[in-house]
């Protein structure tokens, strides 16, 4: 699998199915995706392959004896479900996942090497806007990082 790069809009439409771009679709291994809550309020879409990878990594991370890490499973595992890339290029996303990421029409898609983001595209800017500060102070940090 290639990086899945870039940043599309698209929109959702009344049966809660969102076309991914071509560009993103010929870079997925297959049709079958994972979706599930993302740490903020989007959505995180990975191929199988990298949604085992990362669930996995994520188990062995936490405790089941940890009240934290039981939030962070139920927060992130419990809610993914499997979704289907249609015949003409439509994943359909389940009402709860709608629901929790506020998606209403126009949606913001983003990939980001080894997964997709999805979100509402007012509260995507909302998002980007209240943390421009906290990027530069980020991307000031890494300095040292080289070509």
């Amino acid at each position: 699998m290639n990086l899945l790069t870039g940043e599309f809009r698209n929109t959702l439409d009344e049966k809660g199915r969102l076309s991914l771009p071509a560009r993103m679709r010929s870079e997925l291994p297959g049709v079958d995706l994972v979706l599930t809550q993302g740490i903020d309020k989007c959505l995180w879409l990975f191929p199988p392959v990298c949604w085992q990878e990362f669930s996995q990594k994520l188990m062995s991370s936490t405790s089941l004896f940890q009240a934290k890490s039981r939030l962070v499973q139920r927060r992130i595992l419990a809610p993914a479900q499997e979704v289907e890339i249609d015949r003409l290029g439509r994943i359909s996303i389940p009402q709860s996942l709608r629901e929790w990421a506020g998606l209403t029409r126009e949606c913001v898609i983003l990939g980001i090497s080894k997964y997709i983001e999805i979100w509402d595209a007012q509260e995507y800017r909302r998002y980007l806007d209240e943390n421009e500060k906290e990027f530069l102070s980020a991307a000031e940090e890494l300095g040292g990082l080289t070509l």
